[in-house]
């Protein structure tokens, strides 16, 4: 491998929105994330509706008239 091209390989703290904490290794020290294997509908088996911008509030309002 050459020297001084690839990143630092650093210890890194991934943070859920659920307040999950994971430990593992990347390039960046700090990751924030929205879903995580806790609280993805897929692993819990339960329907939870992640909106980052009104989308299902503006779907509901649009369809509910008819």
């Amino acid at each position: 491998m050459k020297d001084k091209i690839h990143p630092k390989y650093v210890d890194a703290v991934v943070v859920c929105a659920c307040g999950e904490t994971i430990h593992t290794r990347s390039t960046k020290p700090n990751i924030r994330v929205d879903i995580c294997s806790k609280c993805h509908p897929f692993f819990t088996g339960k329907q939870k509706f992640v909106d980052s911008a009104g989308r299902v509030e503006k779907f509901i309002k649009k369809y509910a008239k008819k």
